[in-house]
């Protein structure tokens, strides 16, 4: 048997040539020759391309993602596994992540989102942790643009149609329509699993000598170099890109998730990882590289769905619902009995090494010989150069004073724009897309999409946990830092709106290219924000996601940090919803600020200038938290939804559609001259509560006492009738019309 690594007969050159073909650049396929020692074999060349693009090795963030907080007295595991966990009391640990599939759910939408969910979910069961709830974050296109219902279409049927069958609820999300992503659209997929404290399995293997076995589906040609497809910008020739996209079988995926749990509690797994982005060859370098040990796989073992398949490309094979275990030695029966009463492979192809060499064999011949630390832990790192672009000092030629088109007192208009911001598809009821969505399997959904947050029972347990999944581009796109500050405290927010107090956040960093300064500079100020809000709430970041090149022929996507937060309520009966619920409540308003039209749905719609972002004091945002959190759990708050897309006036409508009982409110300003950044402003946190006429005392205390704007604001009717003082007089029904039939109008074709 050969002792050196052979290029096969027929292989292309490995060379400077075929390196930058694959998406290395000339500087680092000559470290790779330094660390070798010599010429790579072809396949070499392509381990090192995936392992060492953008995806995988996160070459351009590492360095910015230290600064972080990922610490707290409830964190169970934070970033460096599978997926972070947090303590969610009475011995349950939350395993939860948020990852992109951008890329190839823009190249086969169907397809992309469904596999996306499934990465997601094997993310979570690889800790031991059964999934318990999914969501998403969607950014298409304007329905203008002549590929949006055909992505939206696909992108939504994916992901219901793998999370449906693998049994696992969609229990909220957030979607967009935006021209900006017209080009490239952007599909979030978050997960999260229970499991018992104590009973978390590690990706990180031990013990040299151990058999490494492959389970799960046959190895095929589909999703080769998705990891490098999804570290590079689109051009007009991204369709061709499909044999680049994975094929899902979630009812596969059904029985691996049984299958991997069931072994995990045999204790005979050391160590396992799903083969998502690379495939086989991310998850056998990084689990030994963890350990400081070795591996060597024999690839004549590996299960195959089809004929001549090259070492090439079974290891840069991203085929979906297949995991790398780590065995005790003498125990690989005892699993392979496991996965076999689960009709799935489970086949020793390797064992671990205590020569950290990552080593492949394949018909008599070693392919590849390769420093395990060159592949998953040295991988290039960049400081890459950030620069704040160049502000515009014209005015938009749009722009008008921030008080917008109602700069002035009237009446008839306030109640067309309420109705045409219900009509627009950013602020829109999305029940078209969630009811493709089962969000009560497994029986513990007690709130789900359609909320201010999603919450969830622990069985056998008082206890409850809130999800929500928050993003603001627009924000972002003014002030990349003030917009992701902005984010986290909406996320956090709605978490509270339920009931629930934050105590973990996942995230998911959609950017252009980061060889752009002015991208870089985003991203950078972006993190900073994130930092200093985690900070501020005491919720650590415990796992998540960077996805750069998220732009077609130079043109970038906006700043798109996507948040979701983990929030814990000590008794499920406590949680709190969005809806009036009686006539003759009071409904207050709470907040930090003062609102505005900046990167708000109004100025979009009608095109004004609606400013900058104003400051957020995260002191106060905390304040807000920590006040609806008590008022939920001393059941002082009947009801509670936070003014976002739309401002007051759509907020208030909202609370109003009660799925139980259509309910009406009355409220006034307090000021005879109106504008719209009292109708429809965005920006500082503020709450709307109802709450019983005897309780309002109470809770102006919960809030007055911590220093914030307290203010009763009119009564729950039971008449179903929005009145805001003088300027809006609307039939709630109607508005619910206007508000459900928006996205279901325009993929009919209306206008």
């Amino acid at each position: 048997m050969s002792a050196h690594p052979v290029s096969l007969a027929g292989e292309p050159k490995a060379d400077v040539e075929q390196a930058r073909a694959f998406g290395l650049t000339p500087d680092e396929y000559r470290k790779i020759e330094q660390i070798i020692g010599r010429t790579p074999t072809y396949t070499e060349l392509g381990v090192f391309s995936v392992m060492w693009s953008e995806h995988c090795s996160y070459k351009s963030s590492r360095i910015h993602l230290r600064k972080l907080p990922s610490k707290s007295e409830l964190v169970v595991q934070g970033p460096g596994e599978n997926a972070g966990a947090i303590d969610v009391g009475d011995g349950w640990a939350a395993v939860f992540k948020i990852e992109s599939h951008n890329h190839p759910s823009f190249v086969e939408p169907y397809q992309g989102a469904a596999t996306g969910v499934g990465g997601i979910l094997r993310d979570i069961f690889t800790m031991g942790a059964r999934p318990v709830a999914s969501m998403n974050s969607l950014k298409f296109g304007s329905f203008d643009h002549p590929r949006t219902r055909y992505l939206l279409g696909g992108v939504v049927g994916g992901i219901g149609g793998y999370g449906n069958c693998v049994g696992v609820p969609t229990v909220a999300g957030e979607v967009m329509f935006d021209a900006a992503y017209n080009a490239n659209i952007l599909v979030n997929a978050f997960c999260l699993g229970l499991v018992r404290k104590g009973e978390m399995m590690s990706a990180k293997a031990r013990g040299a000598g151990n058999p490494v076995l492959y389970v799960g589906s046959a190895t095929g040609r589909d999703g080769i170099h998705g990891a490098s497809m999804a570290s590079a910008e689109f051009d007009k020739e991204s369709e061709a890109k499909r044999p680049a996209v994975q094929v899902g079988d979630p009812f596969t995926e059904k029985l691996l998730i049984e299958a991997c749990l069931e072994a995990g509690k045999t204790g005979g797994i050391v160590a396992i990882q799903d083969m998502g982005a690379a495939g086989l060859t991310s998850s056998s370098s990084e689990m030994p590289s963890h350990g400081g040990l070795g591996i060597e796989l024999d690839l004549d073992k590996v299960p195959l769905r089809e004929a001549n398949l090259t070492p090439y490309e079974i290891l840069l094979s991203e085929s979906q619902e297949r995991m790398l275990i780590v065995a005790e030695l003498g125990r690989e029966a005892e699993l392979q009995a496991v996965f076999e009463k689960w009709d799935l492979h489970a086949v020793v192809i390797g064992r671990i090494t205590d020569d950290q060499r990552w080593r492949a064999r394949w018909h008599g011949q070693v392919v590849a010989d390769i420093p395990i630390g060159a592949l998953a832990d040295d991988a290039p790192l960049y400081d890459r150069p950030a620069v704040a672009p160049l502000m515009n000092p014209e005015p938009s030629p749009t722009g008008r004073d921030a008080a917008g088109l109602l700069s002035r007192k009237v009446t008839g208009e306030v109640g067309a724009a309420l109705r045409a911001l219900l009509d627009s598809p950013n602020v829109a009821s999305k029940k078209w897309v969630y009811r493709q969505y089962d969000s009560i399997v497994q029986s513990n959904t007690v709130l789900g999409p359609g909320s201010d947050a999603a919450v969830l029972r622990i069985k056998n347990s008082r206890r409850a946990m809130a999800l929500k999944v928050d993003s603001n581009p627009r924000a972002c796109a003014l002030d990349p830092y003030l917009g992701a500050v902005g984010v986290v405290c909406e996320a956090a927010r709605n978490v509270a709106c339920a009931g629930a107090r934050p105590v973990g956040i996942t995230n998911c960093l959609n950017y252009g290219n980061p060889e752009r300064p002015e991208v870089m500079w985003q991203f950078v100020r972006a993190v900073d924000g994130l930092r200093d809000a985690s900070l501020a709430f005491g919720a650590p970041v415990v796992s998540g996601n960077v996805s750069f090149y998220n732009e077609t022929e130079g043109h970038p996507i906006p700043p798109t940090p996507t948040i979701a937060v983990l929030g814990v309520m000590p008794d499920v009966a406590r949680h709190v919803t969005q809806h009036f619920k009686n006539p003759g409540d009071a409904i207050a308003i709470v907040r930090t600020g003062k609102p505005s039209l900046a990167a708000s749905e109004y100025a979009e719609l009608f095109g004004i200038d609606g400013g900058q972002l104003g400051a957020i004091d995260l002191a106060r945002e905390a304040a807000l938290v920590e006040g609806l959190v008590e008022g939920a759990e001393q059941g002082l708050i009947r009801s509670a939804h936070d003014i976002a897309e739309g401002g007051l006036a759509v907020a208030m409508a909202e609370a109003c559609f009660n799925p139980r009982a259509i309910l009406g409110a009355e409220v006034k300003l307090g000021r005879a001259g109106i504008d719209a950044v009292d109708f429809f402003g965005e920006g500082a946190s503020t709450v709307i509560l109802s709450i019983a006429p005897g309780d309002v005392g109470r809770v102006e205390k919960l809030f007055a006492g911590r220093g914030l704007e307290f203010q009763v604001i009119g009564n729950v009717i039971a008449e179903p009738r929005l009145k805001i003082g003088a300027a809006i007089d609307e039939s709630v029904s109607e508005l619910q019309r206007i508000y459900e039939d928006a996205i279901p109008r325009r993929l009919r074709g209306g206008d």
